[in-house]
C-alpha cells in the first residue's frame, strides 16, 4: 500500500469486536498496516458505546460475543446509526448465518477462518461505498447475494424460497423441476445446507453423465468393495441430478431399495443407510411414463413435494441481481473488476435466456475476462449475444419470430454511444412491423381491403387510414 493512500485511509476509523483476541490483534495488525484508525473490543457493550458516541466509520464483528449476539446487536446499529456499515465475520458457516446477517442489514458477511485478503478487500468495499443510496443498496445486495446459493427477489423465486422453507425442517423425497441452468442443485443443497442433515454428506450423481451401463454400480456399488454413492451419502443427502435419464433397470432397483424390498446394508453400520432423496431433471417425467421411459410408481415415490424452478425469462427483474452478484464472483476470481450500467441491464432483459441463469453467467464471465472497458455497455452486451446466439430448447430449425425480432431491437440500443436509444422508439417500432404486415397481408388478398381488413383484425376503416398514414403502396387495379 503506497504512502498517498495510507494518508487517505487514515481518516477512517474501524470498530473491531471479537472476544478471541487474536482475532483482534490479526485484524487490528492489518488494518493498522493499510493506514486505518483501529479500536478493538472484545464485547458488544463497549462497541455499542463507541457506535452511539459517533465513533467508527465501519464495524467489524463476530455474530457470537459474551455478553449479547450481533444479531440483536445490529438492529440497534441500524437504528441509531443507518448509514454505518457493518461486516459480520462467524465461525457458524451455515446459509441461516449467512442470510440473517443480509435480513439484518450486515454490509458483507465473512465466514471463519477467514482470509485476511478478503477481509480486507471487504472493508475497502464497504468504506468506498457509493454516495448513491440506491447504488449503495445495490452494491449490498451483490455482495450479499454472490454468497448465497439462490438470488433473486422476485414473485416466482419469492414462492421458491417459501417452498424451501417448508421443507427445510422436513425429510421429505423432494423432486425439483426446472429447464437446464435454472440452480437445481443449487436448490437441493440449499436444502441440505439448512436442513437437519447439514453435517452429513451431500453426494451427486448426474445421472445424464454416467454412461447407461454404469449407473447401477455407480449408484448401488460393485461387488469388490465400492459401495456406490447411496451408502457414500449415509447420514446425509443424495442427489440424483437429471432422474429422467436414469436406465429403466435402475429405476426399477431404486424402487426397491425405497420400498425395503431390496435390502443395501452399509457393512460398516449393518443397517439400511439412512439417506435423504433429491432429484431433478428437466424433462416431462409424466411424457416418459407414457413412453415407457420412466416407472410410474417411481415417479410416485420421488414425487412427495415437488419444487418447481422458474425459467430466468419469466423473473427477468432478478437479472441486475444476478449480473452483479456474477460481477462480484467473477472479480474475486481472479477477473477484472467490472461494473455494468442501467442500460446495459435493460438490454439483457430483452434476452431470451434459453440457457437460464448458467447463460447469464457465462455471459458476464465471458465478457469480464475479453473487454479492457471497465462499465459493461448495451453496446458489449449485444455484441456479445449476437455472437453466442443458442437455439432455444428442442429447437432444430430457424429462429422464432420473438427471436428475430429481439436480435433486431436490440439494434436499436448497440448502435447508440451510450446505449439509450432516442426518444419515440415504441412509435418507430410500431411503424417497422405495420407497414410490413399490412404490405404483406393486402398482396396475399390482392389488394382486396375487405378481406386484409378481416385477417388483420382491423375496421376497414382503420385499415385504410394506416394505409394512407404509413405510406403502404397499392399497384394499381388495387381497391
Amino acid at each position: 500500500m503506497n504512502t498517498a493512500t495510507n494518508a487517505a485511509n487514515a481518516s477512517k476509523k474501524i470498530l473491531i469486536a471479537d472476544d478471541d483476541s487474536s482475532i483482534r490483534l490479526v485484524l487490528s495488525q492489518a488494518f493498522t498496516r493499510l493506514g486505518y484508525q483501529v479500536r478493538a473490543t472484545g464485547n458488544a457493550t463497549t462497541l455499542l458505546k463507541w457506535v452511539f458516541d459517533g465513533e467508527g466509520d465501519l464495524v467489524v464483528t463476530d455474530v457470537v460475543m459474551p455478553d449479547e449476539n450481533v444479531f440483536d446487536v445490529l438492529p440497534r446499529i441500524r437504528k441509531e446509526r443507518p448509514k454505518l456499515p457493518v461486516i459480520v465475520m462467524s465461525a457458524q458457516n451455515t446459509l441461516l448465518t449467512a442470510v440473517s446477517a443480509a435480513e439484518i442489514g450486515a454490509f458483507d458477511y465473512v465466514p471463519k477462518p477467514f482470509d485476511l485478503d478478503d477481509m480486507t478487500s471487504a472493508a475497502r468495499r464497504a468504506l468506498a461505498r457509493p454516495a448513491d443510496p440506491e447504488a449503495a443498496k445495490a452494491q449490498a445486495r451483490a455482495v450479499r447475494d454472490e454468497r448465497l446459493p439462490l438470488i433473486g427477489r422476485s414473485g416466482p423465486m419469492q414462492d421458491v424460497y417459501r417452498t424451501i422453507a417448508r421443507l427445510v425442517g422436513a425429510d421429505l423425497t423432494v423432486l425439483i423441476l426446472g429447464e437446464s441452468g435454472t440452480g437445481k442443485e443449487l436448490v437441493a443443497r440449499a436444502l441440505h445446507d439448512m436442513g437437519r442433515r447439514r453435517d452429513g454428506k451431500f453426494v451427486v450423481i448426474n445421472l445424464a453423465a454416467v454412461p447407461r451401463e454404469r449407473v447401477e454400480a455407480e449408484l448401488f456399488g460393485r461387488e469388490e468393495g465400492d459401495f456406490g454413492k447411496l451408502l457414500e451419502a449415509d447420514g446425509g443427502t443424495l442427489f440424483l441430478d437429471e432422474i429422467g435419464d436414469m436406465p429403466l433397470d435402475a429405476q426399477t432397483r431404486l424402487l426397491r431399495v425405497i420400498d425395503g424390498s431390496e435390502p443395501a446394508l452399509n457393512p460398516k453400520t449393518g443397517r439400511r443407510p439412512n439417506v435423504r432423496l433429491i432429484a431433478a431433471t428437466n424433462r416431462d417425467l409424466r411424457a416418459l411414463i407414457q413412453q415407457g421411459l420412466f416407472r410410474e410408481d417411481l415417479f410416485f415415490r420421488l414425487n412427495v413435494a415437488p419444487i418447481r424452478l422458474p425459467p430466468l425469462r419469466d423473473r427477468v427483474e432478478d437479472i441486475p441481481d444476478l449480473a452483479r452478484a456474477f460481477l462480484l464472483r467473477a472479480s474475486r476470481e481472479g477477473l477484472p473488476s467490472k461494473t455494468i450500467d442501467a442500460s446495459a441491464l435493460e438490454r439483457l432483459k430483452l434476452h431470451a435466456w434459453p440457457g437460464n441463469v448458467r447463460e447469464l453467467e457465462n455471459l458476464v464471465r465471458r465478457i469480464c475476462a475479453l473487454y479492457a472497458e471497465e462499465l459493461i455497455s448495451a453496446r458489449i452486451v449485444e455484441r456479445e449475444l449476437a455472437e453466442h446466439q443458442a437455439p432455444t430448447p428442442g429447437q432444430d430449425g430457424p429462429l422464432s419470430l420473438s427471436q428475430l425480432v429481439e436480435r433486431h431491437l436490440g439494434g436499436y440500443f448497440a448502435e447508440q454511444p451510450d446505449g439509450v436509444p432516442p426518444a419515440g422508439l415504441y412509435d418507430r417500432v410500431l411503424e417497422e412491423i405495420e407497414r410490413p404486415l399490412i404490405q404483406l397481408t393486402l398482396s396475399a388478398t390482392r389488394g382486396n381491403q375487405v378481406r386484409a381488413a378481416e385477417i388483420l383484425g382491423l375496421n376497414r376503416n382503420t385499415l385504410r387510414k394506416k394505409i394512407q398514414d404509413l405510406g403502404v403502396e397499392m399497384s394499381r387495379g388495387r381497391r
